[in-house]
C-alpha cells in the first residue's frame, strides 16, 4: 500500500500558521495524479483546490477550436484553483497534470470558507496568486516576442524547479500543446538543445545535462518569475 507524503512538503502547507494547520489537516485529501490528468476543464465548477507535492500542473487556455496554450505551470509551490477564492468558482483555464506525482486537494467550499476568515491564509494565498500571474504575464511576452528555443528553455527550467530530479517525462506532442506550437518545431528545438549539449532527450525522456547552460541560453522571462516567486512566497523554488 503507497504511504502518503508528508503534506507540507508542499510550500504553501507548510507555511500555515499552527491553529489554521491544525484545522486544515483532517480535511486534506491524498490524490495520485498521473500524467494527463485533467483536474477541472475550462468553464467547469471548481469541486477542490489541489496542492501538488511531486507532481507538475500546467494550466492551459483553450480556444474554441482546441488550440491551446500554456500560461503556467504550478508544483510543490502552490496551489491549483486559485479562480474558486477570487471569486469566480469557476475559470476559463484548463488544469492537466503535465509531470506524475502525488499531491493534496481540499474541498472547495472548506477553501472559501478559510478564504474568507481574512486573516493568514488570505494573505499568504494573495502573495501567491500576486505571483502566479507575474508567471502568466511573463509567459504571454515571451510567447509573443522572443524565439522558439528561448521559450522552450524557459519551459524547461521553470519545471526543473517544481521537480526533485533533473529528468521530465513528457512527449513532445504535450510539449508542443502547452507552447502552442507545432510539434516539427519543439523537435527542432529539442534537437538544437540536445546537439549543444544541454539534454538528453529519448522516449519522452527529458534528461537536463546542462542547467545553467539553460538559464544562458533562456530570455530574461525565466529571472523575472523566479524572482518575484523568491520574493513573496516562503520557501523558495530549487535553483
Amino acid at each position: 500500500m503507497a504511504v502518503s507524503p508528508d503534506p507540507r512538503k508542499n510550500h504553501l502547507l507548510a507555511a500555515l500558521p499552527e491553529a489554521e494547520w491544525q484545522r486544515w489537516l483532517p480535511q486534506l485529501e491524498w490524490v495520485e495524479m498521473p500524467l494527463g490528468q485533467v483536474l477541472y476543464e475550462s468553464g467547469s465548477t471548481l469541486s477542490h483546490v489541489y496542492f501538488p507535492i511531486t507532481a507538475i500542473v500546467s494550466l492551459l487556455y483553450v480556444m474554441e477550436n482546441g488550440a491551446s496554450a500554456e500560461i503556467a505551470v504550478v508544483g510543490y509551490e502552490g496551489i491549483v484553483g486559485i479562480s474558486l477564492f477570487m471569486g469566480g468558482n469557476s475559470t476559463p483555464s484548463r488544469a492537466v497534470v503535465q509531470s506524475a506525482g502525488q499531491g493534496f486537494r481540499l474541498k472547495a467550499q472548506t477553501m472559501k470558507d478559510e478564504f474568507n476568515r481574512a486573516g493568514p491564509v488570505l494573505h499568504l494565498l494573495l502573495r501567491y496568486t500576486q505571483a502566479l500571474i507575474t508567471q502568466m504575464t511573463q509567459t504571454a511576452v515571451c510567447n509573443r516576442h522572443h524565439s522558439l528555443d528561448q521559450q522552450l528553455c524557459r519551459w524547461l527550467l521553470l519545471s526543473l524547479d517544481r521537480l526533485k530530479g533533473s529528468e521530465l517525462v513528457m512527449t513532445q506532442e504535450l510539449i508542443a500543446n502547452m507552447l502552442g506550437v507545432r510539434r516539427e518545431g519543439v523537435t527542432e528545438g529539442a534537437l538544437k538543445l540536445q546537439q549543444a549539449g544541454l539534454i538528453r532527450y529519448a522516449r519522452g525522456r527529458i534528461s537536463v545535462l546542462d542547467r545553467q547552460g539553460l538559464e544562458q541560453r533562456t530570455c530574461e522571462c525565466y529571472a523575472v518569475v523566479k524572482k518575484e516567486y523568491d520574493r513573496l512566497l516562503p520557501g523558495k523554488l530549487a535553483t
